[in-house]
């Protein structure tokens, strides 16, 4: 796994050793930053569900302003931190250890939020709703998901407005 463009192009990134982490693929984060092109520079980014932080290092590597990184898992969050080190990027960057149900709370607001939850969440419509409490007006939000399994066309005030499908996965791009 490597960054693939920007800054830190061609930065080798740690993946998970066990199970329960599943990193987006290089192939699919180059379509999504493909698609989202000039959009990232400058951009305050939340990473949720981060793993291995892959995507939030990526719109670093991209111009982001800012990357919040959000994940649960104590094992994945040491992994996390050696990534961003590995970048040298601590001083643009925030680990969050704790589940998304806590940006309910804040008065953070990003302009891209990139969620990338198990693919066997029962629930992803609160999911996306509870990551949209964050989002700024005219942000947008980017759910991974298995294309076996859709992504709903609308939660609260965000529409799905983009599916793309790449192997066994699936980006959904949501707007207000």
């Amino acid at each position: 796994m490597r960054i693939i463009a920007g800054s830190l192009k061609g930065r080798r990134l740690t993946g998970p050793t066990g199970p329960g982490v599943r990193p987006t693929s290089d192939s699919l984060r180059e379509t999504l930053f493909n698609i989202l092109g000039a959009s990232v520079a400058g951009a305050a980014v939340l990473d949720a569900f981060a793993g291995t932080g892959a995507v939030g290092l990526e719109a670093l590597s991209r111009g982001a302003a800012h990357v919040t990184f959000l994940e649960r898992d104590r094992r994945t969050v040491a992994l996390l931190r050696a990534n961003v080190a590995r970048c040298g990027a601590e001083n643009a960057c925030v680990i969050v250890e704790r589940d998304l149900s806590f940006v309910r709370t804040w008065s953070r607001h990003f302009d891209l939020i990139f969620l990338d939850p198990p693919y066997d969440l029962e629930d992803l419509p609160a999911a996306i709703a509870a990551a949209s409490a964050a989002l700024n007006s005219g942000g947008r939000l980017v759910l991974e998901h298995s294309k076996r399994r859709s992504a709903p066309e609308s939660v609260d005030s965000l529409r799905r407005v983009r599916l793309v499908t790449a192997g066994d996965s699936a980006l959904s791009f949501y707007e207000i």
